[in-house]
């Protein structure tokens, strides 16, 4: 009964965010004519909330209130700013709103995973079945959105303000998850000293680097994909984009078979390779004859997504000292979804503005295919930097081996908290 409910607070939380989060820079950037920078900017809100989850999700759940109140809280305040954003017309409103719905629902991610955990026995084997369900969720809220014909409009804000409210009371009926430490808050909290000392290894450090380097042209994928396969009348986008969740559920599975033959750097090259692929396929790809280069580029999600971020985050629990690794996750996090896609939501923006042209009727025209050559370089250069200075020195037999049950273990250790 415990794990029922846990999967489906899974469910509801990421059926939330893929509800939304898909098809708002559609309904600004083709109802309402926003910029590409402000299309950029609004995307971007979910990166400042990442930057600030660790405290709100980390300590604050630690110390002061029971998980559960804070995720009823938090989803009932969020429930209010996205009705209230869809209601506006202007950037300066709708921009502010989704900002302060992002540092609400952030947050929230933490803070399921915090309650699944200290309710189960062993996370190794019972985490990622609970967890899953939020990839359906989200591939669910994409169907839904598409089969309403409502990328463009701002029903989706809505259909996510209504499932917050149920989520919301829902987590009342969550197991009890009392707070489990008195301890003052400071920077060593949550990134002690420890963690912060990865840096030294010229390995970590350039892993850091990388990530968070291409999390800028990733930024490219998940603001404009949606509006992209509109302008280019794809029926059923948001419909359709769920191809990439369900690619990665395929891939997740595939993980532990090309850890244990490929290792770490390959493991990480051919997730980054996917970006350059992708951007590739959406440039030459159509709605006609080109139509399978779109797919493959929506497709290749699963590779872009889980061999490089999945494959990130088990080569970091296995740096991280034993004591601290979820520190050290929080951190990755931060520099990745915080700070890397802060500074790809703005750069995205600027460079679909290069690329578009106001035509008289008010609607705005993009050059597509130089946006997504410019994602696909980006992302090669990062390629480039990464397979020139990595060295994986567990490749060089400074660390133990990997065998098929550790690849596993430290999968189900480092699930991922954010997974698009």
């Amino acid at each position: 009964m415990t794990k029922a409910k846990l999967s489906l607070m899974m469910f509801l939380e990421f059926f939330i965010w893929g509800a939304w989060y898909v098809t708002i820079g559609t309904w600004v950037g083709q109802t309402l004519h926003f910029s590409g920078s402000e299309i950029g900017l609004i995307a971007g809100t979910t990166a400042i909330g990442a930057i600030i989850s660790p405290f709100a999700a980390g300590w604050v759940a630690d110390n002061l209130l029971p998980a559960q109140y804070m995720l009823s809280v938090l989803h009932f305040l969020g429930a209010i700013l996205l009705y209230f954003a869809s209601l506006q017309t202007r950037f300066g409103p709708i921009y502010l709103l989704v900002l302060l719905y992002s540092v609400v629902y952030m947050p929230t991610l933490g803070l399921a995973n915090v309650i699944a955990f200290r309710q189960i026995k062993d996370s190794k084997t019972e985490f990622a079945p609970i967890r899953v369900l939020g990839t359906i969720g989200w591939i669910c809220a994409g169907l839904i959105v598409g089969h309403m014909r409502a990328d463009a409009t701002a029903l989706p804000l809505r259909l996510a303000a209504g499932a917050s409210v149920i989520l919301a009371l829902y987590s009342l009926l969550l197991p009890h998850t009392p707070p489990e430490a008195k301890e003052t808050f400071s920077l060593g909290t949550l990134f002690p000293m420890e963690v912060r000392r990865m840096f030294r290894d010229r390995g970590f450090l350039i892993f850091a680097i990388a990530s968070f380097l291409i999390c800028v042209p990733l930024q490219f994928y998940y603001a404009f994909t949606n509006l992209f396969l509109n302008q280019l009348q794809v029926n059923n986008a948001a419909g359709k984009m769920t191809g990439g969740q369900m690619s990665e559920l395929g891939c997740m599975l595939l993980i532990p078979f090309f850890f244990r033959r490929l290792g770490v750097k390959w493991m990480l090259v051919a997730g980054m390779g996917a970006w350059v692929l992708r951007y590739v396929f959406f440039a030459y790809g159509n709605p006609g004859p080109g139509v399978w280069m779109l797919w493959l580029g929506i497709l290749l999600h699963g590779i872009c997504y889980d061999f490089f971020f999945v494959t990130g985050q088990i080569y970091t629990d296995r740096k991280a000292p034993q004591a601290y690794r979820s520190a050290a996750q929080g951190l990755i996090t931060l520099i990745t979804y915080g700070a890397g896609m802060l500074l790809g939501s703005w750069l995205s923006g600027v460079t679909v503005d290069r690329f578009a042209r106001v035509l008289p009727d008010g609607s705005t025209e993009h050059n597509w295919r130089g946006i997504w050559i410019v994602g696909a370089v980006c992302s090669a250069v990062v390629l480039l930097l990464f397979l020139a200075f990595f060295k994986d020195t567990e490749a060089d037999g400074d660390a133990p081996a990997t065998t098929p049950l550790s690849v596993e273990t430290d999968m189900a250790r480092a699930i991922p908290e954010v997974s698009l």
